[in-house]
């Protein structure tokens, strides 16, 4: 039985699904979410996309709208991580925005 990897994403709803533009090159590789630049839309095509190549990755949105979970403030006192803050497994990434390559990067690296 393969081994289940979470991929959690954390902002705000209103937020950018990264700090650079939404543009005709879509170097994050999701174009159904363009040109929204929106965290949640973005979240859902990512989704999409990664489970469809693998089953066995779980995505979850959690949303910093209502308050700020306390594990969260741990992570940005210790790491101070860019919004989005992308989790693999419970890890910071230094990914910083929603982008499917770097992220199918950081899970190959995991199974090296």
């Amino acid at each position: 039985m393969a081994e289940t990897t979470e991929i959690e994403i954390i902002g705000f709803s209103d937020g950018a699904c990264g700090p650079f533009p939404c543009d005709d090159t879509r170097t994050c590789e999701l174009s159904t979410c363009a040109p929204s630049e929106n965290l949640v839309t973005a979240f859902e095509a990512l989704k999409t996309e990664l489970q469809a190549r693998d089953p066995d990755v779980t995505l979850k949105l959690t949303l910093l709208d209502d308050g700020v979970p306390e594990y969260v403030m741990n992570i940005v006192e210790e790491h101070q991580p860019p919004l989005p803050i992308v989790l693999i497994n419970g890890t910071v990434t230094p990914i910083g925005r929603i982008s499917l390559p770097l992220i199918t990067e950081q899970l190959e690296r995991l199974t090296r």
